[in-house]
């Protein structure tokens, strides 16, 4: 098999020598300053509070990192990427600080003696809530630190053996003196050296069984991945106390995870185990679920599950075995797990595809049923003995729905308390709101027979976050608090039982989020951070919700941002960029819900396209591209039509309120948004250019489905070709803009889809431009990454919409049938 990424490296090389002949390399540019100062702001501090709301933990955040940092070396091997340095993750973002606040005081406090230059991540409370433990990433290596919150000073417990590089890297006991941590195997010695001849050919062989298989990037390649993979990831247990005494827990594994029951006695291991795969990620390779003692001593084998490769077609199947094992959050030391009763297969017609299985310590009788799913089992919410939450999902229908039932009694009926579908945010009941148990775990709060439900609140006005009291007999709601204009409010936790105390996260068009407390009997409310405005150019921007039908009555609608003091009637229409993201529906009322809230706080984050309003521009964000197939049809059976018509909708709404100027409007998207883009410019003729990032664009490269097409290239060849932009370079007629990075690891998103959708509409005499970000994935992190990506938009947008010197024609569809 040849090497993919030997492949994409020889076409960088080709692609860099033929087009440095043409157009110089001149590094990295930075946009006009209006735009650079926007990534130039501060960050906004993480926030962690405390169960009883007494102290908030603060972690600043550090801008962009540079250059230097995401071009680190890294190992990307078993569908992972390892900081061979450190033993931990690469491209990871560190905190540069802790401080702690009382909230009943108000008084802030720096946590002392933290590590030099400190980078810190992996944070976490101690059950009681005394403590803080956490990670400092160094040159060579990643040590364990704890916090006093009573002191606020921090201290080291181990030296940089911590090994982050795939299993989690630490876990709290119950007793607060100690944690079990991943480190590094003693005296592992040096790491693998690639030899320098080959040890022969590296095969594969299939014998008859069909695995359909996502197109997985930095997958395993030969032998030396295979020992570099066991070398790094290999690690050993440690139970680590408060005073620095460290002693070993078990035997050197490869560990995929692990979890402490909640009375501390055991852990559940996970155990990676031969032989690895070149097909699939380590998440799917072979491996044993565990049951260990704290102190190491293997208890049980629960279950072996083999290799992951071969699974049954469609985003409903699963995997057969043991899965999604975890410990109850009420009970001591009880595991339970879920296996597939249809095969994993969901084209098996059956009235029952899970069954739930429960096992208590100490594991020396059978495990019992528990229940059994109509759906596909997602996961339990517990509660107590009596009562707990079974939640299923069906993809295929975009089903959800939840079952209250009684751990205590399989055998009683449970109680459906949701049914509904996933797309509809209007009927959308919510989350259930959680405690904090004895034993540190999130259980469900009851109150009486109701539950706490907090919702994002989808209503035709736009989100309006609420709490409610669910009556779970009943299924009747009591709306506790909902957010009200023109701020954007939504609830965090619970500080009272009766659900009459909270804290909220409040946010409007000019104020950023800050954290409240609410007293709903009261009716008062009490401010606890005062974050200030980090980007205050984007203060008198104007925002607002959009409502318009396409041309088949769907209700569309769009974030319409226009610059701080344009008046239309003086300042005439403006150049538009519309930004978007398809996304598929089975019902076209659900399709056609609003979503989004006009007063939410508009913080411009790197993928951002708000800049361009400081650029003179309307831009249209999260301007809606349903792509709908009801019944038995296929949303994407009409894909390009509708992309079209939604497109076509959005321009003549903006358009008719005279605040777009038709023949000047730019179309973008990242991801799938640059696949929406590209096809766009390929089928119609409303826009005057395009901006597609970190896309695909020749879908036969992803055979066995894509996005949420379930169907392979093989059943149906002519809808990969219909949807593929690359079929159709020859109709791109409006200058396209490609930016991709270099190290993309995205499933489907190879660097290669842009360089050969470049090299296609060169090819045909078509406008382009590529722009390869080295060091860069899916989503771009340098700082000198973003600032050239912005440089680059800006300057197409400028020359291509803003000073446009041809006019797009009217809608060109291709009703052509497929």
């Amino acid at each position: 098999m040849k090497n993919l990424k030997t492949i994409i490296g020889i076409a960088l090389l080709v692609f860099l020598l033929h087009t440095s002949e043409t157009y110089a390399q001149d590094g990295y540019q930075r946009p006009p300053e209006v735009i650079a100062q926007l990534i130039d702001a501060p960050s906004t501090p993480g926030v962690s509070l405390d169960s009883e709301a007494e102290w908030m933990l603060l972690m600043e955040r550090p801008g962009y990192p540079s250059i230097s940092e995401v071009s680190a070396p890294e190992l990307r091997i078993g569908g992972t990427r390892i900081n061979p340095a450190t033993n931990g993750r690469s491209r990871q973002s560190f905190m540069t600080g802790l401080s702690l606040k009382n909230i009943k005081s108000g008084k802030e406090f720096s946590i002392q003696n933290l590590p030099t230059n400190p980078q810190i991540s992996n944070v976490s409370w101690s059950n009681d809530e005394n403590k803080i433990a956490f990670t400092h990433t160094g040159k060579e290596g990643i040590s364990l630190w704890i916090a006093d919150v009573a002191t606020q000073q921090a201290q080291r417990l181990t030296p940089e053996i911590i090994n982050n590089a795939y299993v989690s890297a630490l876990s709290w006991l119950p007793d607060n003196q100690s944690l079990m941590v991943s480190t590094v195997v003693d005296n592992r010695g040096p790491a693998p050296k690639r030899p320098a001849t080959p040890k022969g050919p590296v095969i594969q062989e299939t014998a008859g069984a069909e695995a359909a298989s996502r197109t997985y990037q930095d997958l395993l390649e030969n032998s030396h991945d295979e020992v570099l993979f066991e070398y790094y990831t290999t690690v050993q247990l440690r139970k680590v106390s408060l005073n620095g005494n460290m002693e070993k827990v078990g035997t050197p594994q490869i560990i995929k995870g692990f979890d402490i029951s909640p009375n501390g006695e055991y852990m559940l291991v996970e155990t990676i185990q031969k032989p690895f795969s070149y097909l699939v990620p380590a998440s799917r390779f072979p491996f044993h679920y565990e049951i260990w003692t704290t102190g190491g001593q293997k208890v049980k084998t629960v279950a072996e599950i083999p290799l992951d490769e071969v699974r049954p077609k469609g985003f409903d199947a699963t995997r057969k075995g043991a899965r999604s094992m975890n410990w109850r959050a009420d009970a001591p030391a009880t595991l339970y797990w879920a296996e597939a009763l249809d095969g994993g297969d969901p084209n098996v017609e059956t009235e029952e595809r899970d069954a739930v299985f429960m096992w208590e310590a100490p594991f020396t009788n059978e495990a019992k049923k528990l229940a059994t799913t109509q759906l596909r089992y997602s996961y339990i919410q517990w509660g107590d003995d009596n009562r707990a939450l079974l939640n299923e999902q069906w993809w295929a229908k975009r089903l959800d729905k939840r079952t209250l039932f009684n751990p205590s009694n399989p055998n009683q009926a449970g109680n459906v308390i949701v049914e509904r579908a996933t797309t509809d945010r209007y009927n959308d009941p919510g989350t259930p709101m959680t405690t904090t148990n004895a034993y540190g775990r999130s259980v469900l709060l009851f109150d009486g027979e109701s539950l706490f439900m907090s919702a994002v609140g989808g209503s035709p006005e736009g989100d309006r976050p609420f709490l409610s009291r669910f009556n779970t007999r009943t299924k009747e709601q009591e709306i506790l608090f909902r957010s009200e204009a023109p701020y954007y409010e939504r609830p965090i936790d619970l500080l009272s039982r009766k659900g009459d105390q909270i804290i909220t996260l409040r946010e409007s068009e000019t104020e950023p989020s800050n954290y409240f407390i609410r007293n709903l009997k009261k009716g008062s409310m009490e401010q606890i951070t005062d974050f200030p405005h980090p980007q205050p150019e984007m203060l008198r921007v104007n925002k607002e919700i959009i409502k318009y039908k396409r041309a088949d009555g769907v209700d569309l609608s769009a974030v319409l941002y226009t610059p701080a003091g344009y008046d239309k009637e003086k300042d005439g229409p403006l150049p538009v960029l519309m930004w978007a993201y398809p996304r598929e529906y089975k019902s076209i009322a659900t399709a056609a819900q609003v979503r989004g809230t006009p007063y939410s706080f508009t913080r411009v984050s790197s993928g951002s396209p708000l800049f361009w309003v400081l650029r003179g521009y309307a831009v249209m964000e999260n301007t809606e591209f349903p792509i709908i197939g009801e019944g038995d049809k296929e949303p994407n059976d009409t894909f390009r039509e509708q992309l079209v018509m939604n497109a076509e909708a959005a321009i003549d709404a903006v358009a008719e309120m005279g605040v777009g100027d038709r023949n000047r409007v730019g179309v973008g998207g990242h991801s799938y948004g640059a696949f929406m883009t590209a096809n766009l410019l390929a089928h119609s003729d409303l826009f005057a250019a395009g901006i597609a990032r970190s896309g695909a664009y020749n879908r036969t490269l992803t055979p066995f489905g894509f996005q949420r097409e379930e169907r392979s290239y093989w059943e149906d060849p002519d809808l990969y070709n219909y949807m593929s932009p690359f079929m159709h370079a020859d109709k791109v007629n409006e200058p396209l803009l490609l930016i991709h990075g270099e190290a993309d690891n995205n499933s489907g998103t190879f660097p290669i889809q842009s360089i050969r959708f470049y090299n296609a509409v060169k090819g045909h005499g078509g406008t382009a431009r590529l722009v390869m970000l080295p060091a860069e994935s899916h989503g771009y992190r340098a700082k000198e990454s973003i600032l050239h990506m912005l440089y680059e938009m800006d300057t197409w947008l400028e020359t291509h919409v803003k000073n446009a010197t041809t006019k797009p024609e009217n809608a060109k569809i291709d009703t052509k049938e497929r």
